[in-house]
């Protein structure tokens, strides 16, 4: 269909997901109607998916500087300073939306572009994370989602030669209908070579470079910026699909561009294909762009302009190079069999101008594309939050013996070993993987050093539904302490932000309030936000979604001979906590699990004995006095100290430990989940050096234990044969999904 064949009506501009507001102010943008194809380049960039029209006053409560950070917020990914002239790049990017339509090739194509947002900043891919919620995993759709996003998101990592180092996956039923599917990826800089987003220099070329374009993805930034209704579920024509053979050898021909000092601007080719990385290279550089679409190479017959603008294919970078290299850049480009064609120049006027055979389709200027309406929308405390956060503990019967709920706890596909889905991962794509999936965060070596890189996702979004404030900051500070457990000085993080509609009140001040915990954590742990990502309108029949604002955060091994992991180690060895047990049951798995309920107070947090457990645990690790470290999170102390037993997949090992904490309930004591606490474990020797390092940092710390024999004892709660433990904690997805 002709461009000049359509009437632009009001129902048009409704379903291209533009208020009548917004229409009319692209009209005095312009001094005149829009054309089809100009409707839909402002629906894309409008979108709350390419515009944060509707978050970014609330964006702007992060801190986003630090001496380390390099880059932050504002372009592909961000960067922090880990010395010798390096940078570690890292971004997560959500893909929730088109998983619920298509998984398999949904949750590929997230992961795929994660990883260009990486190599255009300059950076070679070393590892990636994966985040995802979902339903209760004995519903058939849930796993059927829940299988095919894995193998969507590992099949493609497999080819393109990246290791999955890790991640975390949760189940709750308010993820039916609506999953919820984020990646996260870092990758390593020479800091004199980062690339940026910039169309510099007029006249200078503007290159289409990777795969072909075709109908795949049209519409794709709208689709996931709308609600996921019957209707659109459907839209599997708005899921864009990967070739992660392309995929890896367009990462190396650019990464090869760029070492050869041959690309001047790149941008990946993502949500609103080449109408967002046109108008945005042209806005960010104060330039235009020139661009014939009849020179784009189609994977279809028959596109026309709006479906070859807003095409969401895959594995495509725009790159801006000097005219006089040009032959240079088509030379490195053919000898990684990469397409590359010219399909215009760097202009001075800052106007996208679209040509089709020469005939202008879409003249706008990049600033009217780019600076979208922006939006203070209204909060309101949730309703529910006075009937869900009162808990009657009294009303709960405690028990003489805790073996049945620790065994049922363990096998909780929240909690259970996730061995069945990193299995996925092809073991001879282990790239710089020095610990992989399955202790407190992934670590990659970083080439020609010493060092190492610590990297973690992590958030309760449980937490959040009681009180998003509070989950926010835990979110960062548990992110921070598996990090401190690996040995790591945390750096920064990435914000994988999913809510439900903007529009509702009570869902914007979640979101608001999770923005201002995340923003206080970040200042108190010196961890700014660098890099992120905002999902909203994840409802679905049902309404909406807990609120989910997932932390993804890189540390620095300076040494990474002195790498620590979660398990036990050795006979005899001694076992400490760091921190302090409370009486907090609200929000526990432990609830949610063993009592079907989902209410109290989370957990509450002291930033300032958070620092002080931190330090202390860094501090003897890099003394060369901790043997293992595990942080206390879901399921509490209980499932810590069962997961140090047997999550060594070569030798597990069990414990004797005396907890007994006047004024505390058993089930609050075991299964609790109070903040700010690590697990420990050492030689005998070397305890009291560690006990004395608490002392000064004025961190609680106290001998609970000692390392040895087959069974898990603690008090006379729990005695669990490591094989029960074991069988429980390892078999239980595997188990589900063959219900």
């Amino acid at each position: 269909m002709s461009d000049n064949n359509v009437v632009i009506t009001k129902e048009l501009v409704e379903k291209q997901g533009l208020s009548r507001e917004e229409y009319e102010k692209i009209k005095k943008c312009l001094g005149r109607q829009p054309n089809y194809t100009e409707l839909g380049m402002f629906s894309a960039m409008w979108s709350e998916h390419c515009s944060y029209k509707n978050s970014k006053p609330v964006l702007k409560l992060f801190p986003t500087k630090g001496k380390q950070v390099i880059q932050g917020p504002g372009e592909n990914a961000g960067v922090v300073d880990i010395g010798d002239g390096l940078g570690v790049v890292f971004k997560i990017e959500s893909h929730n939306h088109p998983s619920a339509v298509e998984p398999y090739a949904a949750s590929a194509t997230g992961g795929g572009g994660c990883i260009r947002d990486i190599f255009t900043m300059g950076a070679r891919p070393i590892g990636l994370l994966d985040s995802l919620r979902l339903g209760r995993l004995d519903k058939e759709r849930v796993k059927f989602l829940f299988k095919n996003i894995i193998r969507g998101f590992t099949d493609y990592a497999n080819v393109v030669e990246i290791p999955v180092l890790g991640g975390e996956i949760y189940f709750d039923e308010s993820y039916e209908g609506n999953p919820l599917v984020n990646a996260m990826t870092i990758g390593i800089v020479k800091t004199k070579k980062i690339i940026k987003a910039r169309a510099t220099g007029v006249d200078n070329l503007v290159l289409i470079v990777g795969g072909a374009t075709g109908r795949d993805g049209v519409e794709g930034a709208a689709f996931a910026s709308a609600g996921l209704d019957e209707e659109a579920a459907k839209k599997s024509s708005a899921v864009a699909i990967g070739d992660p053979k392309m995929g890896r050898i367009l990462r190396e021909a650019c990464l090869e561009l760029i070492a050869k000092g041959l690309v001047l601007g790149m941008q990946d080719m993502g949500a609103a294909g080449l109408t967002c990385s046109t108008c945005e290279t042209a806005y960010k550089a104060g330039t235009g762009i020139e661009i014939d679409i009849s020179l784009v190479p189609r994977k279809e017959e028959g596109m026309n302009a709006y479906e070859v603008m807003l095409s969401e294919s895959q594995e495509r970078m725009l790159v801006i190079v000097d005219k006089s290299k040009i032959q240079e850049v088509k030379k490195v480009l053919t000898k990684w069999d990469v397409p590359v064609d010219v399909i215009g120049r760097v202009t001075d006027d800052g106007v996208v101008c679209v040509k089709e055979d020469g005939r202008v389709v879409a003249e706008i200027p990049a600033a009217f594309l780019v600076e979208a309406p922006v939006y203070h929308r209204k909060t309101a405390r949730p309703k529910y939050l006075t009937q869900v956060n009162k808990l009657n503990l009294s009303r709960i019967k405690q028990s003489k013996g805790y073996n049945g709920a620790l065994l049922k706890l363990l096998s909780n596909p929240t909690i259970a070993s996730k061995a069945w889905v990193f299995k996925h991962g092809d073991p001879k794509v282990r790239g710089n993987v020095l610990l992989g999936p399955g202790s407190d965060a992934g670590i990659a070596s970083v080439p020609g050093t010493k060092k190492a890189i610590a990297v973690t996702t992590d958030c309760n979004s449980t937490y959040c539904y009681l009180d998003p404030y509070k989950g926010g900051e835990i979110a960062v500070a548990e992110a921070a302490r598996n990090l401190v457990c690996s040995g790591a000085k945390p750096l920064a993080i990435t914000d994988g932000i999913n809510f439900g509609s903007p529009k509702n009140p009570e869902v914007f001040w979640q979101f608001k309030q999770a923005a201002l915990g995340i923003s206080c954590a970040c200042r108190a742990l010196n961890t700014p936000v660098v890099s992120g990502n905002v999902s909203f309108n994840n409802e679905n029949p049902k309404g909406s979604i807990d609120p989910t604002p997932i932390v993804g955060m890189v540390g620095l091994i300076k040494d990474k001979a002195k790498i620590v992991t979660q398990y036990f180690k050795s006979n005899q060895d001694v076992i400490l906590l760091l921190g302090k047990n409370k009486e907090e049951l609200g929000g526990s798995e432990f609830l949610k699990t063993v009592y079907g309920l989902k209410k109290g107070k989370c957990p509450n947090i002291d930033l300032g004995l958070e620092k002080k457990v931190q330090k202390t645990t860094l501090e003897a690790i890099e003394k060369g006095l901790v043997r293992s470290a595990h942080d206390c999170s879901e399921g509490g102390l209980a499932v810590a100290l069962a997961e140090c037993c047997v999550s060594n997949p070569k030798k597990k090992i069990g414990a004797k430990v005396n907890l007994k904490t006047a004024n505390i309930r058993t089930d609050a004591l075991l299964f609790g989940e109070s903040q700010s606490r690590i697990i420990l474990s050492a030689k005998a020797k070397d305890a009291k050096k560690i006990i004395q390092i608490a002392r000064k940092n004025k961190a609680p710390a106290a001998i609970i234990g000692q390392v040895g024999g087959n069974k898990l004892i603690i008090d006379r709660s729990v005695n669990l044969s490591l094989a029960d433990l074991y069988k429980a904690w390892h078999q239980a997805i595997e188990s589900h999904l063959k219900e």
